[in-house]
Order: C-alpha cells, then structure tokens, then sequence
C-alpha cells in the first residue's frame, strides 16, 4: 500500500540535457524520489534524456511525464520505457496521458475517443511488459503477435495522467497511479471523489500524485513573478468548466489565449491575475506552500511533483524545497 509521502520534479527539455542532468542529480542528492519528464516533440527527445540521466544517477526513479500514445505507438513506449529500466536498473516508471489537442493538430494528428486510445494502449503496454505474445483487436489499436525479447528488471508502474471526470474513472481502474495536473485544492478535492468511487478497494494501492505547477522563494513577489508566464498558458487551455469552479473570467482568459496564438506574450502575461495564480499554482513562501500541499495531503495526495517553473533559479528553488518544504512533511 502507498503510505509514504514521496517527493518528486518535473523538468521540461527545453534547456540543455545536461542542464537536465545536473539538476537530476541535484534533486537525487537532496533527497527527491522521482524526476518526471515532459515529452512534446518541440523539445529534445523525452527517451534521449531519460537515458542520460540514469547513467548519471543511482536511486531516483525516473520516467516521461507524459507520453501519449497518438504520436508514438504504445508498442514503441512498451519497448522505450523496458529499454530505461535496463539501463537505470530498475528505476523506471512510465507516465501516459491522452496529449494536448492543440500540439497534436501541429503535426496533423486527429486527437480522437482519448478514453479508447489510453485504454488500449496501457492494456497493451502491460501486456508486453509483462512477457507476453500480444494480440489485441481494440478499436484504435491492431497487434498481431507482438512481442519484447527481453523483460524489463522491474515490473514497470504505470501512471495515466487525468483531469476530466471520465479519465479520473478510467485511471481509477487501470492505473498504478494517477498523474492529476493542477495545483488547487478544490481541484483535488473535485478529483478524489471521482477517484475514490472509480477505484473502490483499489484506492489504497494508488499513488495519487500532485503533478503542480510550482513556485518558491523566500520573496513571495519573486516566486509570483516567476510563475506567471507558466500560469498564463494554463489559464489559455483551461476548459471552461475549470475557469467557472475557480471564479475565473472566461472572456479574459479567451484574451489571454488569443494573445499567446499571436505571439504577444508580454501582453498575454500582463493580464494574468492574483485570482489565476492562486487557482493555477502553488506559489510563494514555503510557508504559503507547505499550507496548500497541506491540503493536498489530507485530501489523499501520496506524491508530490514540483514542476515548471520550479523557481527563479531551479538549483537554488530545489534546496529551498528540500531544507523547508520536503523537511517539514518529513518531519
């Protein structure tokens, strides 16, 4: 059963690997239990950095965070994350979500019956990781007779990340853990009442993560400052269902979107309110962390995951995280 509280960040590989690297290992040091990485194919490849940090780490568990399975077939991840837990030793875990609308219609993919596809596609991926010959007539997915030759070290967690309520329900029963993107507690709390009715008996085996949006510093204008940007973009995708539970203008955040279609981010960026920031991150001093992720935990959160933008200065937010933050619930 989860019990313990587990800590870990998600990096995006927009900068350097090495950048990446550096700062996995920084985090492994510190204390952190997994280091997740975002995979759009704007940035470097998710597979090419996963892999250049386990060779450089030795205990932090480490995965995509997420994949999807409309870009890359779901017999390809089976093959990819099998592949990292060899070379990482077992520290392996796979995040798979139903990607981004919006992304995918860059590259000319229909983003089609997201329940279906990671239904079939974390049947399918299990199915290989596990040694079997698969054969799958789904309704996306055709497999005749595919196979891995070669077993992962470890029996690979899988992770679906969800926000809508029938994905909750899908990731309820499938999952060994459910990737929640949101950093609010009334969206947690929304959440794990789906969660715990989809699960039932199964809800103590999950690993109901906190995948935030996150932003520390001792200077709470810097952390609100910091955040800002990444709040932006949240608040131009939000669903409209999202926006109204959290008291959020609709036609403001459409303004916001239209600014960042257009390029016009500084005034995207400008129209982002205290109200946004509050809804769409965690952000501040420790002690105005550590009340939100308080929340969180007692709403039946087991990890949390400090993602973008971190900090000012991710190095630094990440020794801030573990002396005050990972240090207190520790404690």
């Amino acid at each position: 059963m989860v019990v313990e509280l587990r800590f870990g960040i998600e990096l995006v590989p927009s900068s350097p690997i090495s950048e990446l690297v550096n700062l996995s290992i920084h985090a492994e040091n510190l204390g952190f239990n997994y280091v997740w990485i975002t995979d759009h194919f704007n940035n470097r490849n998710v597979y090419v950095t996963l892999t250049s940090i386990a060779l450089n780490s030795k205990k932090i568990m480490l995965g995509p965070g997420v994949t999807n399975p409309y870009v890359i077939s779901p017999v390809w991840t089976a093959s990819a994350v099998a592949s990292l837990d060899e070379v990482s030793n077992g520290r392996a875990v796979l995040g798979i979500g139903a990607g981004d609308r919006a992304t995918l219609e860059k590259i000319s993919i229909e983003w089609k019956k997201p329940l279906a596809t990671i239904r079939e596609s974390v049947e399918i991926i299990r199915k290989l990781l596990r040694g079997e010959v698969v054969t799958y007539s789904g309704e996306i997915f055709k497999v005749f007779g595919a196979a891995l030759n070669y077993k992962p070290v470890h029996e690979i967690p899988i992770y679906i990340g969800a926000q809508a309520p029938k994905m909750l329900q899908l990731a309820a029963l499938l999952g060994d853990g459910i990737l929640i993107n949101a950093s609010n507690p009334k969206d947690y709390e929304y959440a794990m009442n789906i969660i715990r009715e989809g699960a039932k008996e199964r809800i103590g085996k999950l690993d109901i993560v906190a995948y935030t949006s996150f932003s520390i510093d001792r200077d709470r204008s810097v952390a609100r400052k910091t955040v800002r940007p990444i709040v932006a973009f949240i608040v131009a995708g939000a669903p409209e269902e999202v926006l109204r539970r959290h008291g959020i203008d609709v036609e403001k955040a459409k303004e916001i979107g239209e600014n960042i279609s257009k390029g016009r981010f500084k005034d995207a960026f400008s129209l982002v309110t205290d109200e946004m920031i509050d809804a769409f991150s965690i952000s501040g001093t420790p002690t105005e962390c550590i009340e939100v992720l308080n929340r969180l935990v007692k709403l039946g959160v087991t990890q949390i995951v400090f993602g973008s933008p971190i900090g000012k200065d991710k190095k630094s937010a990440l020794e801030l995280i573990a002396s005050d933050v990972v240090a207190h619930f520790k404690a």
